[in-house]
């Protein structure tokens, strides 16, 4: 069955559902044709450290149309119709970095992360929402386009076996966040977007478990 995702307007309104592939390649069209798109969906986005404070990136594969080569987040993922945003958190976990997890709110997680034994499970938690996040991504080509998404970022701390599972990463590295941050600035054209954006605003909390 193809994936349907939940159409809206740039102000929210809500449009109703379309297939995946048919929404891209309209907004690609209109991107292409005007420089703009006129609709979004939603996603997630995942920052995962191990206890240590050292951050999960993925290499994306060299295959891939957007971002071929780059380094990005942990990972990303479309929710889809009828799903919610932390719904889709624990299926990016289990179904593309294999391993469980759960999404907790901001007490919870302060204790969990303690106190769980953290190279069974992931614990996650929401930090941000918002409502048109502009993702640049590079095509082959090497023309740039610009998705608005209805996005929720989450970050959280996972001390097991990670594995990509369906080939869109060619391989995962671990910086600390005074590391990455010090890679953007000398090599920016290694990173997506995505991630220099993320690594800005919140490497406050991008932090070893012992320093929270």
């Amino acid at each position: 069955m193809k994936e349907q995702l939940e159409i809206y307007e740039l102000n929210g309104t809500f449009i109703g559902n379309q297939d995946r592939g048919e929404f891209y390649n309209e907004v690609k069209k209109e991107f292409n044709e005007n420089g703009t798109v006129s609709k979004k969906v939603k996603t997630i986005r995942i920052l995962l450290m191990n206890s240590l404070g050292r951050i999960y990136l993925q290499k994306r594969s060299e295959s891939k149309e957007e971002n071929a080569n780059l380094y990005d987040k942990t990972v990303g993922g479309h929710v889809v119709a009828g799903n919610t945003f932390g719904l889709t958190v624990i299926k990016e976990c289990a179904e593309e970095l294999g391993f469980p997890a759960t999404v907790l709110s901001e007490e919870e997680f302060s204790q969990s992360i303690t106190s769980i034994d953290l190279k069974i499970i992931g614990i996650l938690k929401k930090v941000d929402y918002i409502s048109n996040f502009e993702s640049t991504r590079v095509l082959r080509n090497g023309n740039n386009f610009v998705q608005p998404y209805m996005t929720e970022i989450y970050i959280g701390y996972y001390d097991g076996a990670i594995r990509f599972a369906d080939g869109e990463s060619c391989g995962v590295e671990t910086f600390s966040i005074d590391q990455l941050k010090k890679d953007i600035e000398n090599n920016p054209a290694k990173f997506t977007e995505d991630l220099k954006y993320m690594a800005r605003k919140y490497s406050d909390i991008l932090i070893p478990i012992n320093t929270i």
